[in-house]
């Protein structure tokens, strides 16, 4: 059975959205992952992704909302 810590919950404003980020580590060893579960409504969308995903996926985010401001 893997074990699950919660590592952040974030509220969309806009779209009502609910994203969750934890952290997995399965009881057979091996790597930690990444669980990004995003609520809408009734509806889950999972994504597992490993350490290299999460530093594309955070510096890409990073990248983009440096260039936005505060419209």
């Amino acid at each position: 059975m893997a074990k699950i810590t919660e590592l952040s919950k974030i509220n969309v404003p806009l779209g009502g959205q609910q994203i969750d980020l934890q952290q997995i580590d399965h009881a057979e060893g091996g790597m930690s992952m990444l669980r990004v579960r995003i609520r809408e409504g009734k509806r889950f969308t999972i994504f597992d992704i490993d350490p290299v995903t999460a530093t594309q996926w955070a510096d890409t985010m990073h990248q983009w909302a440096a260039t936005q401001g505060n419209k």
